[in-house]
């Protein structure tokens, strides 16, 4: 079972599927977040939350192997949390010599 969980996504309407599961679950957890607070600047500070994760999403998965390291692929943000530790690693190890 576990191997059919890990499977990757390659079916065209599967991943629309999933892209638009996601929108809901968004619109729904956002709804529910302002119907619970419901004043503009709770809704505006949700807003600016969810463009500002949704900019350092593109960053990580954009920017950095099209602008920074192209040779690095990513493969989700644990992938490059690590690629990210191992990026201080080898720049403290090149200052020590």
């Amino acid at each position: 079972m576990a191997a059919i969980l890990m499977m990757t996504i390659t079916r065209p309407r599967v991943l629309y599927v999933k892209g638009a599961l996601f929108v809901l679950g968004g619109v729904l957890a956002s709804s529910l977040l302002v119907l619970e607070c419901p004043r503009p600047k709770a809704a505006l500070l949700l807003g600016v939350a969810v463009w500002c994760f949704a900019r350092a999403y593109y960053f990580a998965f954009y920017v950095v192997e099209h602008y920074v390291d192209p040779r690095y692929r990513f493969d989700g943000l644990i992938s490059f949390a690590r690629y990210l530790i191992r990026r201080r690693r080898r720049t403290a190890e090149g200052d020590r010599t």
